[in-house]
């Protein structure tokens, strides 16, 4: 994941989300150390994984690549398991800050095409900014007067 800036707005990373109803300890095992941060959890019936690329990305363009070309090269029985998932899910992570005043991010043909053929979603996450203490101290409402 990159280091993110303090103060500045800047992308964090990708997770991944996938959403069956068929086990998925499977294809996460198949994808081994390249993963990390793995959850995989049983919601009632479906079971639910989360996790992002082991190695550190400077966008999301290129974590969605790698990601997509790791699942291309699935064995069958896993890549099953993929294609059979009610959602999957390229969760971009953006921190937002108060600078600069536009933060763009751009996705390549390249990359929208492997989320396209991979049938995926991909959706953005902005976190709002962390208000400094100093800040927060400052707006707490005063204790009004009494008579």
């Amino acid at each position: 994941m990159p280091r993110h800036s303090e103060g500045v707005t800047d992308f964090i990373g990708v997770d991944f989300d996938i959403r069956s109803m068929l086990g998925l300890q499977p294809l996460v095992t198949a994808l081994g150390d390249r993963i990390c941060g793995n959850l995989v959890t049983r919601e009632g019936r479906a079971y639910w994984a989360r996790f992002s690329l082991a190695r550190a990305t400077k966008s999301a363009d290129t974590a969605i690549r790698a990601f997509a070309t790791m699942i291309s090269t699935l064995p069958k029985a896993q890549r099953k398991l993929w294609d059979a998932a009610e959602t999957r899910e390229f969760d971009i992570g953006v921190q937002a800050a108060m600078q600069p005043f536009c933060y763009e991010m751009l996705l390549s043909a390249e990359a929208v095409d492997a989320v396209a053929r991979l049938n995926a979603r991909i959706r953005f996450t902005v976190y709002a900014p962390e208000v400094p203490r100093k800040i927060a101290r400052k707006k707490r409402p005063s204790k009004p007067a009494t008579v």
